[in-house]
């Protein structure tokens, strides 16, 4: 019995012993994974001159390193600071205090659709992420950096082509104009030689030549799209956020590509009341 025992408690140790090694290595590789994309991001903003990105990659790379200590450390929440729950099913929102509702308001969330690129290893799927997320900044008129997804997207609706703009490159139109890069916009350039910097982009109305859609490199204005997600941001990390649609007949529904969709008047009343640092409750 006494044998039994001490084996036994071999065996315990030895299990708990395996069970910290694995969450060490499990930190260890989500770190290494996070500072490989971070490097690539770097190496990507700082070819196309994007280098106001740098930043907030920095600080994504923090957040993402720190990620196993959330999981491993649940913080003591103050009961009497206010919080976000939002119900995916239920397509609504609450702002709360306790049990005290202070604000309540319908969404829209995220569709589950999944996007196949015309290289079939490029796949995205639309969810909103469910869990404990928190408000990280708050953004007036803020500006959306579509993702390749965006691209990709419009030109299945369209029926139209892709050609990623590099800033070494020109495109040349059948009728002699050509697109090409000249500091931070792309240019037109009529067959006299003078150019002019293209207006700034609408969400449908992307740059199209010779039956393709011009992807354009980070950095540039012509990726920087206005209006698009309104006056108000809370923005909750990693491309999510809560904002205004300019497509308020989608609240209620699943159609977005992941963020939490509000409308408009709704945004301009939760927007105030909110700190940075508010958890958020998704289910």
């Amino acid at each position: 019995m006494i044998n039994f025992f001490r084996h036994g408690g071999k065996i315990e140790f030895i299990l708990l012993l395996g069970i910290v090694i694995a969450l060490a290595a499990s930190a260890k590789l989500l770190t290494d994974t996070a500072e490989l994309r971070y490097d690539r991001d770097v190496y990507r903003m700082v070819y196309n001159g994007n280098l106001g990105l740098l930043e907030d990659l920095h600080a994504q790379l923090g957040v993402q390193s720190d990620s196993m200590q959330k999981l491993l450390a649940s913080p003591t929440r103050d009961p009497n600071a206010p919080y976000i729950v939002v119900s995916i099913a239920d397509h609504q929102l609450w702002y709360k205090q306790g049990n005290q509702i202070l604000f309540t308001a319908p969404v829209a969330t995220a569709s589950g659709k999944e996007l196949v690129g015309n290289d079939d290893s490029e796949h995205w799927r639309f969810e909103t992420p469910r869990g404990r997320l928190v408000v990280q900044s708050k953004d007036e008129n803020p500006a959306w950096i579509p993702p390749d997804w965006h691209y990709v997207e419009q030109a299945h609706k369209r029926g139209l082509g892709l050609v990623h703009l590099s800033r070494d490159q020109t495109i040349t139109a059948k009728d002699g104009t050509k697109y090409m890069i000249e500091g931070s916009n792309i240019v037109k350039q009529y067959p006299d030689g003078h150019t002019e910097p293209l207006p700034a982009p609408k969400e449908g109305h992307e740059i199209t030549v010779n039956g393709n859609i011009i992807v354009p490199p980070f950095g540039t204005a012509q990726r920087r799209y206005l209006g698009t997600l309104g006056t108000r941001r809370l923005d909750l990390g990693d491309g999510y956020g809560i904002h205004v649609t300019d497509e308020p007949e989608s609240i209620g529904h699943s159609v977005s590509h992941g963020c939490v969709r509000l409308r408009n008047e709704d945004v301009e009343k939760l927007y105030p009341m909110v700190p940075i640092g508010t958890p958020v409750y998704i289910y």
